[in-house]
């Protein structure tokens, strides 16, 4: 019998959950029996961030932050440094998500200066990249994913590459209305970029970099995408907002 293959899978709940709702949810997450061949991290907003972390401290799970600036600290009005990310007990930081790249003027640049930063202060990037529904219906899914891989990864050494999380979010198939990816699709476009990583730092390395999947992920199909050969796990959206329904899917894919 094959080993189960090891996975990660988690949940940010955007901005959702302010700290007593999250507080109740922590709890009833620290409660979830979690398989050892599973990863698990959950994603508060800041507000609830120090207050989770603190909570699954002594747990398998892991914390992250939505985002945070590239510089240490300064004049910058509204914005989280890195170290603040760190102090509050975070060992994960989620990075170029569509929504901010859409709404609030991220780019590769800025998700590349977001990266080195992470690493500095030993978090972990969980670099969201995605395809628009015009790249994917002009069949440029590829270039852009492999093109957002490499300016997010630009100026690393392959020991500091190892330490990353990619996740392929395409953005036609997150939020509300959107629709889930076939999965031969999805498995086509992580052996790309499994490929684009190789490119970089060679097959051995490149395996080490788990590429997870993320849009529209639920308890109906997310073992039909961890069951892909070059997916490494699930990054959820409101499927997993509620600690039941995050529950549920792990216990889907390792069943």
């Amino acid at each position: 019998m094959m080993p189960l293959k090891s996975l990660w899978i988690g949940t940010s709940w955007k901005m959702n959950k302010g700290p007593a709702a999250a507080r109740e949810a922590a709890e009833q997450i620290a409660s979830i029996a979690v398989p050892s061949s599973v990863t698990p991290f959950v994603i508060p907003p800041f507000t609830s961030l120090e207050m989770v972390a603190s909570r699954l401290a002594d747990t398998r799970w892991s914390v992250g932050a939505q985002n945070m600036h590239w510089e240490d600290e300064g004049a910058w009005t509204g914005e989280i440094s890195p170290h603040m990310v760190r102090e509050c007990g975070a060992d994960i930081v989620e990075l170029g998500h569509s929504e901010r790249r859409e709404h609030f003027g991220e780019s590769d640049i800025t998700v590349n200066l977001k990266v080195k930063a992470a690493i500095r202060y030993a978090l972990r990037p969980l670099i969201c990249i995605g395809d628009s529904a015009e790249e994917y219906e002009f069949g440029v899914t590829h270039e852009t994913l492999a093109r957002q891989t490499k300016m997010a990864l630009h100026g690393l050494t392959s020991d500091q590459i190892e330490t990353v999380l990619l996740a392929y979010e395409p953005v036609w198939a997150i939020g509300a209305k959107g629709r889930a990816a076939e999965p031969a699709f999805v498995g086509t476009a992580h052996t790309r970029l499994r490929h684009v990583l190789a490119d970089l730092v060679g097959e051995t390395t490149a395996r080490r970099v788990p590429i997870l999947y993320g849009g529209s992920v639920s308890l109906e199909n997310a073992a039909r995408y961890t069951a892909l050969a070059d997916v490494d796990g699930v990054f959820i959206g409101r499927s997993a907002w509620d600690p039941s329904g995050l529950a549920a899917i792990i216990q889907s894919v390792v069943s």
